[in-house]
């Protein structure tokens, strides 16, 4: 599917969601969509590790890592991962690191910026459930669009 971000807030003016974010691209794909599963950590992508192993099947993983610049929420073995078991995208409320290698992935990725430390391993964190951050609500299963002009949700998929 072609799209641009700019024409569905043109086409969708009274459902479109606008994230309200500085976020910058980082995966070899600038441009993905498709429907949305969450996680909410702070500092940990133990969670992270989980959602990538499983099939993606197309969805978008959005983390909300609280927007936290002090340890990144993904790097190139966990984007690796996501792209070889499916998944459209990966966009991060955080940090990201190994940015020239999952720039070498065929996986959108976008992130606040890079930092090199990884994070801790708790086992911490909530998958699936609502988010809230950059102005906008993003719920499980609800549609995200991302090219280079931004990301955009909608409640459902939209032509």
């Amino acid at each position: 599917m072609s799209f641009k971000t700019a024409d569905l807030c043109d086409a969708h003016e009274d459902s479109v969601r606008v994230l309200d974010l500085p976020l910058l691209d980082f995966g070899g794909r600038v441009a993905f969509h498709g429907p949305v599963s969450t996680i909410r950590a702070l500092e940990d992508n133990s969670r992270v590790r989980e959602a990538v192993a499983e099939p993606g099947e197309g969805r978008v993983l959005v983390i909300d890592g609280g927007g936290s610049t002090r340890r990144s929420m993904l790097g190139d073995n966990l984007a690796a991962m996501a792209t070889k078991n499916g998944w459209a995208g990966v966009v991060v409320h955080g940090v990201i690191r190994d940015t020239e290698a999952i720039g070498q992935l065929a996986l959108g990725v976008k992130a606040l910026g890079t930092c090199p430390r990884k994070t801790e391993k708790l086992g911490q964190g909530l998958r699936d459930v609502p988010l809230q951050f950059g102005g906008v609500a993003i719920a499980p299963g609800e549609w995200l669009y991302a090219d280079e002009d931004g990301v955009v949700v909608f409640a459902h998929p939209v032509a």
